[in-house]
């Protein structure tokens, strides 16, 4: 790919500043996502900062030569939910996810040494592209789901009443569900696919640089015509941006750190709760440690450059694991490599490592600021899914451009494949207690021991 921006080259400052914006648009949605999932009062904009402080120590590990940003972990939701529930009091919950990130980040910090002293050879030879190519596609093709189900979801909540049989009675169980028209949320989406696309492909200049930016502009621009003539009819399927949650906003707000009530559950904390916790976070680290070469692999192919041999393996998994050491402390989320931002890369052709590192000083920035999070928060979801479906599905391309450097003449490439996709888009996964493989991990071990085993005796 023809980059137009390289590693080391620097955009001028006005164009960098949009450059990242755009970068802060494409992480944002997961990031504060799981934070929200988890609930017991965990900061979103702790969660953005600590993403912001996460990229940057990763950025200094790998002595600015790669263009990866870091964000809030899903694979690690279990192990968070675990922390919690372990845990006699909420302030020791926030310790354990301290503790808990501190052991997933050690785990990366042992296997970079490994790799330093051995090598990644190794790493090629285990995971060559008929394993690394599907499990890219698997990445974006898992996602595909979550972008689908935004593209038809607003930000209007209304009370939804369905009956229910609990204890052999028939009772009302009340849900919050999007109030908005599925059919006008979906429009919404659709407009913004359509202006990322058109401004992706036929833009000028700068507008070829900023689809996403000027695709979310678009369809916020017509999710708000929609919303003020929903408000004037009073009619609630119009309705898809909660401007409400201006009204109680604050200018200035320091986030809620998760160090600061970590401090209060010190007390609450002994061995037993320690261990559970290393329990719940360690072997999730080897799970997401698959990932990471993935994700590393396919920026590779797309910048051209091998990053497991500049600036190495072992530098980027430094930098993931403090990283997410750094994330957690201060928003409570260990932090891994995130495909949007890989699939921004690919398809703005900015690897500009200046650019991620001005992403990450924004998302620090504007932690602190009550008006310019809120905006965000305000952006639909259909709005959102409009823009992932383009982000994903680039990651899951990217994929399928690996594999066609593999000869699926052979069976054995064949049978890789074929393993890796199905059981990667069949979704397996498997739970041993409060460990879980996902859909990707285990399409990627099935994918390396289906490549083992036929490899027996056979050159690569």
């Amino acid at each position: 790919m023809n980059l137009v921006y390289g590693i080391k080259d620097k955009p001028k400052f006005p164009q960098l500043l949009i450059f990242a914006f755009q970068q802060v648009l494409a992480i944002l949605a997961a990031t504060i996502a799981v934070p929200t999932i988890i609930g017991n009062g965990m900061s979103q904009s702790a969660a953005l900062f600590g993403a912001g402080v996460g990229t940057l120590v990763y950025q200094f590990f790998t002595k600015r030569n790669s263009p990866v940003y870091l964000g809030s972990s899903f694979a690690f939701l279990g192990s968070m939910f675990a922390a919690f529930a372990g845990a006699v009091s909420t302030a020791a919950g926030y310790v354990g996810l301290i503790i808990g990130a501190t052991f997933a980040g050690l785990v990366y910090v042992v296997i970079a040494i490994v790799i330093k002293m051995v090598g990644v050879k190794w790493v090629d030879k285990l995971m060559p592209a008929a394993v690394i190519g599907p499990t890219v596609s698997i990445i974006g093709l898992s996602l595909a789901g979550n972008a689908v189900g935004d593209l038809t979801k607003g930000k209007v909540m209304v009370e939804s009443v369905t009956q229910v049989i609990q204890d052999g009675a028939i009772v009302d169980s009340t849900s919050l569900v999007s109030g908005c028209s599925p059919y006008v949320a979906l429009l919404c989406g659709l407009i913004t696919l359509g202006a990322v696309m058109v401004f992706s492909v036929y833009g000028k200049k700068m507008m070829k640089l900023i689809p996403f930016i000027l695709g979310i502009l678009v369809g916020y621009v017509a999710a708000t015509i929609f919303t003020v003539i929903g408000i004037a009819t009073n009619n609630v399927a119009l309705q898809i941006i909660d401007f409400s949650v201006f009204q109680n906003m604050s200018i200035f707000a320091i986030p809620d750190f998760t160090f600061l009530t970590a401090l209060q559950g010190i007390k609450d904390v002994d061995a037993t709760y320690i261990a559970t916790v290393a329990v719940a976070y360690a072997p999730v680290a080897f799970v997401v440690f698959a990932e990471h070469i993935a994700d590393h692999k396919n920026l590779s192919t797309i910048i051209d450059q091998n990053l497991l041999e500049e600036p190495g393996l072992h530098r980027t998994l430094l930098g993931d694991g403090v990283g997410s050491i750094a994330g957690a402390i201060f928003g409570g989320c260990p932090n891994t490599t995130y495909g949007e931002s890989v699939g921004c890369v690919a398809i703005t052709r900015n690897a500009s490592v200046v650019t991620i590192t001005a992403a990450a000083v924004m998302c620090i920035v504007i932690s602190f600021f009550g008006p310019f999070v809120t905006f965000l928060a305000t952006i639909p979801n259909c709005v959102m899914g409009g823009v992932c479906v383009a982000l994903y599905g680039f990651i899951a391309v990217s994929g399928l451009k690996m594999i066609q450097k593999v000869d699926l003449g052979q069976s054995k490439n064949l049978f890789v494949v074929s393993v890796i996709l199905i059981t990667g888009i069949g979704n397996l996964s498997v739970s041993f207690g409060k460990v879980t493989l996902t859909s990707i991990a285990c399409a990627l071990i099935l994918g390396i021991l289906a490549n083992v085993m036929l490899s027996k005796g056979k050159e690569d």
